[in-house]
């Protein structure tokens, strides 16, 4: 028995409404997930300023670029944990940005077949350790193997240069701001070096084929066609890494030293925001000092904020000049 025409017709319309008020839930649905998103962040970032509101109080802007760091007598700055979060990600993005454009490098353009799976693997298998194992890594293997084969060897010939000496002059304890660097490029290579050789696997073969043809090398292939053609990946990559750098706890906790003082010196000890407050917070026994760290976690989510809001910036300048 065949429907008639007007049968049909309403069948359509009935099925195009259902597919509207279908289409207007799931848009509903996945605008309040985005929204989700902005509120918890902003949740978060109220609710760490509201508790380290006493700190604010008291010490106003200042506690942003004060040194002292004095539970007893009630003084607390922020300047030392600041800059030993920032030294110590940028010593490690020095070193991991190299290494992971090199991993894949030779992912995507050197290592044969059968062995970029094993290496691929193992690289996200690293990604996936958790950081206190390579906290204890660091400070039961690396720390003495520093202290004593590598860093009395830099304070002897790199620390009389003029100038940059001041940053490899110091006694060698193996703990300190370069190491947690050094541990902290370790645990961001996975990231980024995965992220750099999905990037670079998406390049069209026939580019690189068409300058293969025309006589360039690998290296000049890697340098004029991939990286153009994956810029903003790959920045982006890379700013994910230093927004893990950033915030690493545990890791550097272990081989940092935790002492609050400032200093220039690569090898001496220092401390660092997520490092302070892992350390304190349950010594803290005053509201003045609960809300310094408190504070000091407020203080880590604008450096990280920052960061991010300065990588979406850049992204989005890249585009431009490109004319998307």
């Amino acid at each position: 028995m065949t429907a008639t025409p007007a049968t049909a017709a309403g069948d359509a319309l009935r099925r195009e409404i259902r597919d509207q008020h279908a289409d207007r839930r799931f848009r509903r649905l996945v605008t309040a997930a985005g929204l989700f998103v902005l509120v918890s962040l902003l949740a978060v970032a109220l609710s760490m300023l509201w508790g380290g509101r006493e700190a604010f109080a008291r010490f106003g802007l200042g506690f942003l670029w004060g040194q002292d760091w004095d539970a007893v007598q009630g003084q607390f700055g922020a300047l030392v944990p600041i800059y030993g979060t920032v030294v110590t990600a940028v010593i490690a993005m020095l070193i991991a940005v190299p290494v992971s454009f090199g991993i894949a490098f030779f992912l995507t353009e050197v290592a044969p077949k059968w062995l970029r799976a094993p290496v691929g693997a193992a690289i996200e298998l690293l990604a996936g350790i958790p950081s206190i194992i390579y906290g204890m890594w660091g400070l039961f293997v690396l720390v003495p193997l520093l202290a004593e084969h590598v860093y009395p060897w830099v304070d002897a010939h790199l620390g009389a240069l003029p100038g940059i000496g001041a940053l490899f002059r110091g006694p060698p304890l193996g703990l300190g701001m370069g190491t947690a660097g050094l541990v902290l490029a370790v645990m961001v290579i996975p990231f980024i070096s995965s992220v750099m050789r999905e990037v670079f696997l998406t390049v069209p073969a026939r580019l690189k084929e068409s300058a293969y043809a025309l006589g360039s090398t690998r290296w000049e292939v890697i340098w004029d066609i991939v990286l153009p053609y994956t810029r903003s990946a790959v920045i982006g990559g890379i700013f994910l890494g230093l927004g893990r750098a950033l915030g690493e706890t545990m890791a550097v906790t272990f081989v940092l030293g935790n002492a609050h003082r400032l200093t220039f010196s690569l090898l001496e000890p220092g401390n660092s925001i997520a490092a302070t407050i892992a350390n304190e917070f349950t010594e803290a026994d005053t509201a003045l000092y609960r809300s310094a760290l408190i504070a000091l976690g407020f203080v880590l989510f604008v450096v990280t904020f920052v960061v991010l809001a300065a990588a979406r910036l850049m992204l989005r300048h890249l585009n431009k000049r490109e004319g998307n």
